[in-house]
């Protein structure tokens, strides 16, 4: 009795799986017939702007999209270059990171299963790429070169160059120190006079206005010298004839060599072969030192001596002793003058006015005769400064 009913069940179920797979197709077709008449909105798609810098946003707008029939329920957006998003709302905006061109494009859907998309083009501009070689230091009063000429456009545009040397310094005068035009050239020098840090920039522009800038800033550093001082003797001589009443007088600077340590001076007439001898008066004046100071001729009254009138001045330890050492400074011309500064550091280092006045002649005539046996003399003046001489040796850093 069981083996019957197992039959009929067994035939039914192939009756229909036969039926299943002829139905199949068909209600594929239809299903089909139905997506493709289901109302489709109508996608608008705005951008602005479409021609950017790299780096720069884009703003898109579907919103004057079209739901025809139903309501919009997405917006599906698609960058071109490799970033979507989708949104509620029509309005959205993007960056783009690198140059080229793409394909930006906005799938609208309603709530009937319609879809329909626009596409829109946005071209952005590489920025162009600054490569700037400089010394991050150097030493006062050598010449720092900065070379952007390795510089180059992505997309092989030319490039105009624009460099601020020193943000210090507002050389044009507008008000803003960090935007003037100081060359346009790829490589540029500038020379330094003392030790500083330079903070500058520069600017590369390509022809669609792609712009790159870089600060930069220059370690200006300080030269190191060794000094070592050495005592040297500078003679001066100076001679001629006065006459009663007359003077002479002569400047100079004996410091410029060197730090003024002792100074010796020595006025000497001829010898009168009748005596007295003559009075002259010898005077030195040294404003810089605030020094002055005078010495008359004298002579021994024994004759047989055969010494003649003379007048000396001296003064030791007109600065202290210098001992070597290592001093920094910008250049060579700037440490001399701070060894050797007259209004600070150095006693004398100024000018020296040295003067000599005919007192007296002597012996007069005995009577008015109208003729005087001794109306003046000849004289010899010597000086003989020590004075500590530095020499300077850069040392390396």
């Amino acid at each position: 009795m069981m083996k019957p009913m197992r039959g009929r069940k067994s035939a039914f179920k192939s009756s229909a799986l036969a039926f299943f797979i002829i139905l199949v197709p068909l209600l594929s077709g239809c299903i089909s017939l139905i997506d493709e008449d289901s109302p489709k909105p109508s996608a608008d798609l705005e951008a602005w702007p479409t021609s950017i810098q790299q780096g720069d946003m884009v703003t898109f707008d579907a919103r004057s999209s079209d739901t025809m029939e139903g309501v919009i329920t997405n917006f599906i957006w698609d960058f071109g270059d490799g970033k979507s998003i989708e949104t509620l709302i029509g309005l959205t905006s993007h960056k783009y990171d690198d140059w080229g061109i793409y394909d930006a494009k906005v799938t609208v859907e309603n709530d009937l299963g319609g879809a329909d998309s626009e596409t829109v083009q946005v071209s952005v501009n590489g920025a162009p790429e600054l490569i700037l070689v400089i010394p991050e230091q150097v030493k006062a009063g050598d010449i720092a070169v900065l070379d952007a000429s390795s510089s180059f456009d992505p997309e092989g545009d030319q490039l105009d160059f624009s460099w601020d040397f020193d943000w210090s310094q507002d050389s044009d005068g507008d008000g803003d120190a960090k935007n003037d035009i100081d060359s346009t050239s790829s490589q540029i020098e500038i020379p330094t006079t003392n030790s500083r840090e330079i903070l500058g920039s520069v600017t590369i522009t390509d022809d669609d206005d792609g712009v790159s800038t870089t600060p930069w800033n220059i370690e200006v550093l300080s030269r190191q010298f060794l000094v070592e001082w050495t005592e040297r003797t500078f003679e001066y001589e100076w001679n001629g004839s006065l006459e009663e009443g007359e003077t002479w007088s002569q400047s100079h600077f004996p410091g410029q060599e060197g730090l003024l340590i002792s100074v010796h001076g020595i006025l000497e007439l001829d010898r009168d072969l009748i005596e007295p001898q003559d009075n002259f008066t010898l005077v030195v004046n040294v404003p810089q030192a605030s020094w002055s100071e005078s010495a008359q001729t004298t002579s021994s009254s024994n004759i047989t001596n055969n010494e003649s009138a003379r007048a000396e001045l001296e003064r030791d330890q007109l600065n202290p002793i210098r001992n070597d050492s290592e001093v920094a400074s910008d250049t060579e011309e700037a440490l001399l003058a701070l060894l050797l500064n007259s209004s600070t550091n150095g006693f004398g280092q100024g000018e020296w006015t040295w003067s000599i006045s005919a007192d007296k002649a002597d012996p007069d005539a005995f009577m008015d005769i109208g003729l005087d046996p001794d109306t003046g003399n000849d004289w010899t003046l010597t000086l003989t400064f020590v004075v500590m001489v530095p020499t300077l040796t850069e040392i390396a850093q």
